[in-house]
């Protein structure tokens, strides 16, 4: 199911309550989970409903043009940040994964990325079992993984791979929250 931009928790929602036991996730990229998506986030959050969000960061709005995401590195050059994020002006870096550990609904929350064989590897597992938290009926599972985009960062593939490292930097990998119950 395609769903509007930001909209992919509603349509989600939608999905498992229609359909229990049907296994119900979003992908969805930093921009739109976090910023036009940010309500439907925390309505399903909120409800606790019994789905599984993965969210690409790649610091930026990579559909459209490579624009300034919640996710852009502090001092990172956009085409609507070209003197690099100012954080007195836009904000600093949204941390989702460890956000989202915060909320009572979440049962699972993890990190990772696929720049390297070790971290694609910890990346499958974070998603088997943020998958495995949705079938057990335990709450809302978030898997946030950090990949490249050199196309709309305008970099070349090693300069793509020095870009995600400095993404990791901001943001840990890692397991947030993982319980097996909410109470």
């Amino acid at each position: 199911v395609l769903a509007p931009h930001g909209r992919a928790p509603d349509a989600a929602t939608g999905i498992k309550r229609v359909h229990p036991d049907a296994i119900a996730f979003t992908v969805q990229g930093d921009g739109d989970m976090l910023a036009i998506g940010g309500g439907p986030l925390l309505g399903a959050l909120a409800r606790g409903e019994k789905i599984t969000i993965f969210m690409y960061n790649n610091a930026h709005y990579a559909s459209t043009g490579g624009q300034m995401a919640p996710t852009t590195l502090t001092g990172q050059i956009t085409p609507t940040t070209p003197s690099g994020r100012d954080p007195t002006l836009a904000g600093y870096p949204i941390h989702a994964a460890e956000m989202l550990a915060q909320f009572k609904t979440v049962a699972y929350s993890a990190r990772g990325a696929v720049n390297t064989p070790a971290n694609y590897q910890a990346v499958k597992r974070y998603i088997k079992t943020a998958f495995q938290k949705q079938i057990d009926n335990i709450g809302l599972s978030y898997v946030e993984i950090i990949s490249a985009c050199p196309v709309q960062w305008r970099l070349t593939p090693l300069q793509a791979l020095k870009r995600v490292n400095e993404i990791i930097a901001e943001f840990p990998l890692g397991e947030f929250k993982n319980v097996d119950s909410l109470d």
